[in-house]
Order: C-alpha cells, then structure tokens, then sequence
C-alpha cells in the first residue's frame, strides 16, 4: 500500500476521530469490532454473487465483492491507524514476516 493510501487512512481516521460519540476508552475496541461486520457484508455479498440464497437468488456481482473486500481492508487500515503510531510500518514488518516465515523474500 502506498503513501497516498494511508494519506487517505489518516484522513479517514481523522474525520471518525472528530465526529466519533463514542467513549474514548472504546474507540479502538469499535474500530476493531467494525471490521467484523465489514466482513460479514463480503460475505453476504459472496451467498449473492453465487445465488446460494433461494430467498434472494442472485442479489450480488462479484463487483458488489470486490468493493466489500475494498471496505474490509479500509477498515482495517483505519482500525490499524487507530492502534498504531505507525500502521504504514506495522503493516509492512507484518507482510514481510510472513514473507520471510514463507520463504519467499
């Protein structure tokens, strides 16, 4: 990921921060939580882009996943930013730890 998406990460996490009515003690816990639900809605979108539903049939693309999978990994990005002093950091010492674990450095 890029400098100019965690630009958009910080602004992101900015705008939460000013309009945020939640406790400060539980920001961080909703952030994380936040992702939870993201992910139930790629899921969702998955039963629908593949009709698995016989109740809604096919109500997804598979562009309505991909933009699902986007918000999971936005939210988490903004939830890392919230926890982090440095997420773009944490984020690449992450990647390439599993890299190195996978030996594929």
């Amino acid at each position: 990921m890029d400098g100019t998406m965690w630009d958009g990460v910080q602004k992101l996490r900015g705008w939460l921060d000013a309009e945020n009515q939640a406790a400060v003690g539980d920001v961080r816990l909703l952030r994380v939580l936040k992702i939870t639900e993201e992910a139930g809605e790629v899921a969702e979108a998955v039963t629908g882009a593949l009709g698995a539903n016989p109740r809604k049939g096919d109500s997804h693309s598979w562009q309505d996943v991909e933009k699902e999978l986007g918000d999971v990994i936005v939210t988490a990005a903004v939830a890392l930013a919230t926890i982090s002093s440095d997420p773009e950091k944490a984020l690449a010492d992450r990647v390439r730890g599993l890299l190195d674990r996978l030996g594929l450095d």
